[in-house]
């Protein structure tokens, strides 16, 4: 009982319903197709039937008609003989007609039954498309709101291939900066440029160090001419202060006198 459970789980998980009544349609159509053969066979059969009839009606006329010359002749044998013939292919007439109009009902019928059946078809073909347009668009959310919420396995493959992207970017970006840092350091050496010169490469230290001196020193020099400048400037502006709070005692001290002599 579970076992079936399960299978019948799986098979409904694998079916499409879209294919299911694309299937049923076809064989509807199919059945439709036979019914329509059938009203042509049966069709074929009475015109077939009716051609007999008209060929041996015409047989008829003529016997009538040697009769009539038979008696004119004076030959009532050949007259009697004609007209036996004659009845005979009426015989054979009826037993035709009878069949003709069973076969005239069948096609009525036939013909009813195809018309029916194409309505039922058609109408299930847009019954079908109807149901398959609403399951297409159901799917679509379906996979839509998976893919967003990253429910679906498609999206978790794509995150864990673009973490292991990056992770594999990180680890390159840090060996390659390691690797920048051995070869400036002198650690590891650029095998696809010219071999390293040591005695050069003091040379070239020894050309670079009075340079950086001079670049100190003229950096101090920079540093102390401002560091001056501020001291004078710093003097000066306490020399005009004093001058100023002399010139203010001195005027003080002469209002008293001009007071007096007033």
């Amino acid at each position: 009982m579970i076992f079936k459970a399960k299978a019948n789980k799986a098979l409904d998980r694998m079916e499409d319903p879209r294919e299911t009544l694309d299937y049923s349609y076809q064989r509807q159509l199919e059945m439709l197709t036979q019914v329509r053969r059938g009203v042509a066979d049966v069709a074929t059969s009475r015109k077939r039937l009716e051609l007999q009839m008209n060929t041996l009606r015409k047989q008829q006329g003529k016997l009538d008609g040697q009769a009539r010359q038979a008696l004119g002749a004076g030959r009532e044998d050949l007259a009697r003989e004609a007209l036996g013939r004659k009845a005979t292919l009426q015989s054979q007439i009826s037993d035709l007609e009878g069949q003709y109009h069973s076969l005239q009902a069948d096609e009525e019928k036939l013909t009813v039954a195809s018309q029916r059946l194409q309505a039922r078809v058609e109408a299930f073909r847009m019954q079908k498309e109807t149901i398959k347009a609403t399951y297409t668009a159901a799917e679509a959310q379906s996979k839509i709101g998976e893919a967003v919420s990253g429910i679906s396995e498609e999206m978790g493959d794509v995150g864990m291939a673009v973490q292991r992207a990056q992770d594999k970017t990180a680890q390159m970006q840090a060996r390659a900066g390691a690797i920048d840092e051995l070869m400036a350091s002198g650690a590891l050496e650029d095998v696809t440029g010219p071999p390293r010169d040591d005695i050069q490469a003091e040379l070239d230290a020894l050309r670079t160090g009075p340079d950086i001196e001079r670049e100190l020193q003229r950096l101090k020099g920079e540093i102390g001419g401002g560091q001056a400048r501020e001291i004078e400037s710093g003097a000066a502006a306490d020399g005009g202060a004093a001058a100023s709070d002399g010139a203010g005692h001195a005027a003080a001290a002469e209002q008293p006198q001009a007071g007096d002599g007033a």
